[in-house]
């Protein structure tokens, strides 16, 4: 088990497609990488255009995915391949309930040349409305200390 986290590059992308309008949107930032014989943890914070911070944990087993944010947004997530989970998004405009089916995870952990990569397929519903359907794509690199 590694307990000396892995400082790392953190590249997100969503895709969201609504009746047939797609709406793409990319998240940069540096992170922690914390690898375990059974999951990995990556942590890494994302700022706002306003400049607000969204601290962000993701908890990554072979089937399964956590999400936690914090911060300007309130939110935790569960990924269950071929199960709907149910949460509550915070924001600071009101809350939203969030009904999720994952469709598929795919997850290449980080290793020596190798990026890390990790793919979710799911659809969700906010507030019971009709269900939108989501990829979420996650790079994670290595990272130089002295960067």
């Amino acid at each position: 088990m590694e307990v000396n986290p892995k400082r790392v590059a953190v590249e997100l992308q969503t895709a969201i497609e609504d009746d047939g309008q797609k709406e793409y949107n990319t998240v940069r930032g540096t992170g922690h990488l914390y690898q375990k014989e059974t999951m990995d943890v990556l942590t890494y914070r994302e700022t706002t255009e306003d400049g607000s911070t969204i601290n962000n944990m993701l908890s990554i087993h072979t089937d399964k995915v956590t999400v936690k944010r914090t911060g300007l947004v309130s939110m935790h997530q569960q990924f269950c391949e071929k199960q709907t989970s149910e949460n509550v998004f915070q924001h600071p405009h009101g809350n939203i309930h969030m009904e999720t089916f994952t469709n598929a995870i795919n997850y290449q952990t980080l290793s020596g040349q190798q990026n890390g990569r990790l793919t979710i397929d799911y659809t969700v519903k906010l507030n019971g409305q009709d269900e939108r359907e989501h990829q979420l794509r996650l790079t994670i690199r290595h990272k130089e200390d002295s960067q």
